[in-house]
């Protein structure tokens, strides 16, 4: 532990200036992001919102299929029941969507809420689309609006002291009880 109570800050040639973050390595969500193997192709073969369709509801956490766009669980959620609303047609912006989508997309965004609502009464919500790299977008080729449900209390010391999220359930636990009220 470095003098300020935080990690070590370790040198490494090539990387400029050490950050004061902790890194918590997952080499499994490689086959997320790189689409796995054994499915049928999708749209964007690097894309993991185009592959995401071509899975089973719970092996994709898909909490349900519309016509034009799907509801799915946030394999990283910031909280229990953090979904997303995407679009199957592998676009990278809002204004992209045609009308049928759009009316779409907004009616499972306004389902969810109501869904969500029924399944944990969250105190609250985080609605949004992180549009382009810039934007804060993880996967900035694919358009998706998060839902995040919220309560009081739920950004508690953890992130904060620990860099660390506590979440109390297991994704294909809050899928199927999702999907079950959708």
């Amino acid at each position: 532990m470095a003098e300020t109570g935080g990690p070590e800050l370790v040198e490494q040639a090539g990387v400029g200036v050490p950050d004061q973050l902790a890194r918590l390595w997952t080499p499994h969500r490689m086959a997320y992001v790189s689409g796995g193997s054994g499915a049928p192709k999708p749209a964007d073969p690097g894309c993991p919102f185009c592959h995401i369709p071509s899975l089973s509801d719970e092996d994709g956490l898909i909490v349900d299929r519309g016509e034009r766009v799907y509801a799915v669980l946030n394999l990283y959620p910031y909280n229990p029941g953090h979904l997303m609303v995407v679009p199957y047609r592998h676009i990278p912006d809002y204004t992209d969507l045609d009308p049928a989508e759009l009316a779409e997309f907004s009616e499972f965004t306004r389902h969810a809420l109501t869904v969500i609502r029924t399944v944990s009464a969250p105190h609250g919500f985080n609605i949004g689309i992180n549009a382009g790299a810039a934007g804060g977008a993880g996967i900035a080729p694919h358009l998706h609006q998060h839902l995040v449900p919220r309560w009081g209390g739920d950004a508690n010391f953890m992130p904060v002291i620990g860099q660390t999220k506590v979440l109390p359930q297991l994704l294909a636990d809050t899928r199927g009880l999702l999907a079950a009220a959708w």
